[in-house]
């Protein structure tokens, strides 16, 4: 899904001319902190609650006013991945779409491109967690699907986290399955030689024992 797609059309953008106080107004209708700022279809930043509630007047010009973020935005051909890193790398609530010249053409939330990013995972869809622990040399997701597959289950979405510098063994595999009851996938796994980290899944999973199962509750927590 690309940046286009994303632009929430309710999500208003200031101009310099804009009060503070009509600024926070339409941060409190929309719940959000933080809104873009343009001038002229020209990108100027995002103003953000925070700053402005310090601001003693609120007839004051948004022009006079700090701004954030002004060299950070998104064109509307980038995908999600890219914009949700750029948003958890700077804190933002919201994040300005440019068109090839550069103009702006709408306003991308943080909580929409966290909902879109779900819904890539599968997350809403019935289904066991798995997550394998294993050497980034033995990663291979042909050879994992194959395993999973032969035993008549998808593989709905998987993120793979790559270990920390030094300890090549610590990488993580984690997948989304299409079937709740996974006890067969886990056995051919294990006999294949994967070490199976944590399972989470409505039906018991009988090779994984209580441990296992708290861990990942705490690993999904963190």
């Amino acid at each position: 899904m690309l940046a286009a797609e994303l632009i929430d059309p309710m999500l208003p953008a200031l101009k310099p001319s804009d009060s503070v106080g009509q600024a926070l107004d339409w941060m409190q209708e929309h719940r959000i902190g933080q809104l873009v700022l343009t001038d002229q279809s020209e990108y100027r930043g995002v103003v953000t609650e925070e700053l402005l509630i310090d601001v003693a007047d609120e007839e004051q010009p948004l022009s006079d006013v700090m701004r954030l973020f002004e060299q950070i935005y998104v064109f509307d051909n980038q995908h999600l991945y890219e914009i949700l890193s750029l948003v958890i790398q700077n804190r933002m609530d919201v994040v300005a779409v440019l068109n090839e010249g550069r103009e702006f053409i709408g306003t991308v939330s943080a909580n929409e491109l966290i909902r879109q990013f779900a819904q890539e995972l599968g997350v809403q869809e019935a289904g066991a967690i798995l997550i394998l622990s294993l050497n980034e040399r033995d990663y291979s997701m042909a050879e994992i699907s194959r395993l999973i597959e032969s035993n008549n289950t998808k593989i709905v979405s998987s993120y793979f986290s790559s270990a920390a510098y030094g300890q090549p063994d610590r990488s993580r595999l984690t997948l989304k399955l299409n079937r709740r009851d996974i006890t067969l996938v886990i056995s051919t796994l294990e006999r294949f030689g994967y070490q199976i980290e944590a399972a989470f899944a409505n039906t018991p999973v009988e090779s994984i024992d209580q441990e296992r199962l708290d861990s990942l509750l705490r690993y999904l927590n963190t």
